[in-house]
């Protein structure tokens, strides 16, 4: 007969989540892993094989805690720059000034110490930033379609361009202690919209 686990693997993997993106892959130990979800290590990897595995599948589900929120807000029905301008605006303020914003995202922190060596984490990391920039797309072409956004401007480099400030508020944010300089940096960013 199969013994049945006696631990909630969705919980642990919530659990793992939140100690990855607080430590960082490298600085999280298996035996930090085991401690903090209180399981053992053979059940560990049992249930979620490697520390890698662990990580990616932590990685996977960060992703899908955070992509709903911007397909709602860059889908809504109506004028789209506002819907923009307020993504853009909401990133810098959790950068700046977010209790949590030390953890800055996981994202963002996984493109930082593992993308450079690690193709699985790349993968991840390019397909997040796929999402967000095809949203970003969708929303200016329909901005332009709609006459918010002045015809001579190309919907594709300006989800781009925001992709990286995005992406760069976060990182800045993590490690500044001057909020007004992601606040700044995004104003002036989003001028480009106008």
């Amino acid at each position: 007969m199969a013994r049945t686990k006696e631990f909630d693997p969705d919980a642990a993997l919530q659990s793992a989540l939140e100690l990855f993106w607080r430590r960082g892959y490298a600085a999280t130990s298996l035996a930090d892993l085991v401690e903090h979800l209180g399981i053992g290590r053979a059940s560990l990897y049992a249930t979620f094989g490697s520390k890698h595995e662990l990580y990616l599948r932590a990685l996977d589900r960060y992703g899908q805690t955070q992509n709903p929120l911007l397909t709602g807000e860059l889908s809504r029905p109506g004028p789209v720059l506002p819907a923009v301008r307020a993504v853009v605006r909401r990133f810098a303020a959790e950068a700046a000034a977010d209790p949590t914003r030390e953890l800055g995202c996981l994202v963002t922190n996984t493109a930082i110490e593992l993308a450079p060596h690690d193709r699985a984490a790349a993968r991840r990391v390019e397909q997040s930033w796929d999402h967000l920039e095809t949203l970003l797309h969708s929303a200016l072409v329909r901005a332009r379609a709609q006459g918010e956004l002045a015809e001579d401007r190309d919907p594709l480099a300006l989800a781009r361009t925001l992709l990286v400030l995005l992406q760069g508020l976060r990182v800045v944010g993590k490690a500044s202690s001057d909020p007004a300089r992601v606040r700044d940096a995004a104003e002036h960013a989003l001028a480009l919209l106008d």
